[in-house]
């Protein structure tokens, strides 16, 4: 894989990893940057440029609060540098083996951050792709919109479009991503008909709703949602009337009348008031707008509207909900395939407690050993946890290479059915749960 390669709009310069295993691409754009007029639009294909463009640094991350900041996460995650942000953040990054070409047509994990739809990154330190690349998989995680800038409605915003809908922009975009994947994938070794798409937490809740969306039919032929989703996971999305309220509450905390007026807000003072108006809930989040979600989620997968595809679900022992919530929610999503008549899902409980500290299986602890980054985490690992990563790792890997995780070297994964309706145990011991 040469490290300056051909997309779409022009050429790209990427590196190495220090190992030479691994090509890296960070930083690409995949749309025209959400500024001035195009805030509160749709994303739009990205103009062409001259030359190489350096996609050797992250891009910026769409304006949120001070990550750092937050007390435990803060030092779980956020404690070295992130990027700046800016609005023009609608960027992806892209691990792939060093030595693939565009005959490889390896397949593609499409990962897609999480952060309460109101703050996160695709760069993030623990995520990385280099893990994968090296099992064969090519890893791509995106940037999208957040708070109000990804997911602010309007009735004069309505107008813009044929359909009558505004809003969901930060789906929009990773969908737009997903399919400036499609485009260019083949250039990096990857095929576009081999794309799983993942989540967790507001990531997963993403991807939930793309699979339940008629705007994305064929795209992927896989997912795995993580501590997010299910049937009857987490509160009811927003119809378009409660979101346009809280849009205009907005509105009137800013004190603009227009969305005219509302564009030309600096970013910041949006991005504050973003975060007063919303209360204790998750206010900026996807809705049903009768076009790209035309129902309820839940609801769209009870009707049998979500994608024929394979799946894996689950979550953490200390999850959202006291570890039950989502795992209950894990189970009736797989007995909905099988009503439905699908293939059966993949079901994981994710049970070892992190060493360091009594926060155990947290919401979130997972991506430690799926990105195989513990090393740069402060915990203080023991022997199991690195076996618990390769194990995690490895079944990811062959998910999305096959649809099916289990593969040599791994303990037994059986899928969810009738017979048997017991998670994998992800843990200090690796198993299907008794």
């Amino acid at each position: 894989m040469n490290t300056i390669v051909t997309v779409k709009e022009g050429q790209i310069q990427g590196l190495l990893s220090p190992d030479g295993q691994c090509a890296i691409f960070r930083g690409v754009p995949y749309a025209q940057p959400p500024v001035g007029a195009l805030r509160f639009r749709r994303p739009q294909p990205h103009t062409p440029w001259e030359g190489v463009r350096d996609c050797t640094q992250f891009g910026p991350r769409c304006p949120q609060a001070d990550l750092a900041s937050m007390d435990f996460y803060g030092k779980e995650f956020y404690d070295a540098m992130v990027p700046p942000e800016s609005e023009d953040c609608l960027t992806l990054n892209i691990w792939t083996p060093a030595q693939a070409t565009a005959e490889s047509k390896l397949p593609v994990l499409f990962w897609i951050h999480g952060g309460a739809f109101m703050h996160g990154c695709s760069s993030e330190k623990e995520f990385d792709g280099e893990g994968f690349a090296r099992d064969g998989v090519i890893l791509v995680t995106v940037n999208y919109r957040v708070g109000a800038f990804g997911f602010f409605s309007h009735p004069d915003l309505d107008r813009e479009y044929p359909e009558g809908v505004s809003g969901n922009y930060g789906i929009l975009d990773q969908i737009f991503a997903l399919q400036w994947v499609r485009d260019n994938i083949q250039t990096f070794g990857g095929d576009p008909e081999k794309i799983t798409i993942d989540g967790q937490s507001a990531g997963c809740m993403s991807v939930q709703t793309i699979l339940s969306s008629p705007l994305t039919r064929g795209m992927f032929r896989g997912a795995i949602l993580q501590s997010g989703g299910g049937l009857y996971a987490m509160k009811k999305c927003p119809t378009k009337e409660e979101i346009t309220q809280t849009s205009q509450k907005l509105m009137e905390h800013l004190g603009v009348s227009t969305v005219e007026k509302l564009r030309a807000v600096p970013a910041e003072q949006l991005r504050d008031a973003a975060y007063a108006v919303q209360g204790q809930d998750l206010s900026w989040r996807p809705h049903v707008d009768g076009w790209l979600l035309p129902a309820h989620a839940d609801a769209q997968a009870e009707a049998g509207e979500i994608h024929d595809i394979a799946y894996m679900i689950g979550s953490t022992a200390k999850d959202i909900g006291d570890g039950l919530l989502l795992q209950e929610a894990g189970a009736r999503w797989c007995r909905n395939l099988l009503k439905l008549g699908r293939k059966p899902g993949y079901f994981y409980f994710f049970t070892r407690n992190l060493p360091g500290d009594d926060a155990g299986a947290f919401h979130s602890c997972e991506l430690w050993y799926q990105f195989q980054t513990m090393d740069r985490c402060w915990r203080p690992w023991e022997p199991c946890d690195r076996e618990l990563s390769r194990c995690l790792s490895g079944y990811w890997a062959n998910f999305v290479k096959t649809g099916d995780p289990n593969g040599e070297g791994l303990p037994q994964w059986k899928p969810f059915t009738e017979e048997c309706q017991r998670p994998m145990e992800l843990g200090k011991t690796v198993g299907m749960l008794e």
